[in-house]
């Protein structure tokens, strides 16, 4: 049976918010100063931990100096408040590991990285990937599995993989249809291996019989979901998904595309006041009026649940 690793941080559980990038109108500069308001809005909601640069970072559009620049802000606005997983992402394992180390040394508490699915690659090829990568530090990991065109790993993958690295603590998964995997991992590894969901946290409720450690969502309604997962937790279903059905629509609707979830996430951010430029690095997909126009409403009646939501709770 595998063990943790000697120095593994104590477990996350909970909503760990992906933190956006900001950029500057125009210039479409990184916004540094902007990036603390962010940080201090996940640590208000009761995040369990941030994220970035990650896919709703827009890290595919960052350069190295620029995603080493994101993580060190959040690093230094998080002040030990909250654990940063500083995401590595890079097809290349020697890569993706020099990007690990670096982050490390500016005192990321964690690294995530995401499995490259650009081309086919058989689970031993994988393994090594990740491997390198794991074994290039020594605090925990993290690792996203987000492949739309084919399956993603599972439990055997995992119970390999933390054999030959202890330090390898979490999967982040993003399909429908994955209690039965859930479980199989959680098995398979003696629940060394924790599982949060991604995807908005959109299946969350469905999981949560199934022993997720947490989700993975955007942060626009970090507050929310953790209300919905302190509920759920606690065993109050009908409570949770009282308070579920409200953003649902909006998650459906952002997540339909993911430069689309760009555009929304940074309107409602602006809707909430926690940021005041809603700029999406080109090249995005530049949603029409219609669609700003029913993501605006989603967003608005979003923003009112989790303002009705801090309200009650005063």
């Amino acid at each position: 049976m595998p063990h943790p690793a000697p120095d593994a941080q104590p477990r996350l559980r909970g909503v760990v918010p992906i933190i956006p990038t900001p950029f500057r109108a125009g210039s479409e500069e990184v916004e540094r100063s902007a990036l603390a308001g962010l940080v201090h809005f996940a640590v208000d909601a009761g995040a369990a931990a941030i994220c970035l640069p990650a896919y709703a970072s827009e890290f595919y559009k960052l350069t190295e100096a620029e995603r080493l620049l994101v993580v060190q802000e959040a690093i230094h606005a998080a002040a030990g408040r909250v654990p940063v997983i500083a995401q590595s992402n890079h097809p290349s394992a020697k890569a993706a590991a020099d990007l690990a180390r670096r982050h490390v040394d500016l005192g990321a508490d964690l690294i995530s990285f995401a499995i490259p699915r650009l081309f086919a690659l058989g689970p031993d090829d994988l393994l090594a990937y990740c491997a390198t990568i794991c074994q290039a530090v020594t605090v925990p990991i993290l690792i996203q599995d987000f492949n739309p065109n084919g399956p993603t790993v599972g439990a055997e993958f995992c119970a390999r993989l933390v054999e030959r690295c202890p330090n390898f603590a979490y999967i982040k998964l993003e399909e429908p249809l994955m209690g039965d995997k859930v479980a199989a991992i959680r098995a398979a590894t003696g629940d060394v291996v924790g599982v949060l969901e991604g995807w908005g946290g959109l299946y969350m409720l469905e999981l949560a019989s199934q022993g997720i450690c947490g989700i993975m969502p955007g942060l626009g309604l970090a507050d929310v979901l953790v209300r919905i997962w302190q509920r759920a937790q606690a065993g109050q279903m009908d409570a949770a998904m009282d308070l579920f059905e409200q953003i649902v629509p909006q998650l459906m609707f952002s997540l339909q595309n993911m430069e689309l979830f760009h555009h929304v996430e940074k309107r409602l951010l602006v809707r909430r006041r926690v940021l005041v430029d809603a700029t999406v690095r080109q090249a995005t997909f530049t949603p029409n009026a219609q669609l700003l126009a029913y993501g605006d409403f989603l967003n608005e009646r979003a923003a009112r649940a989790a303002e009705a939501l801090k309200a009650a709770a005063v």
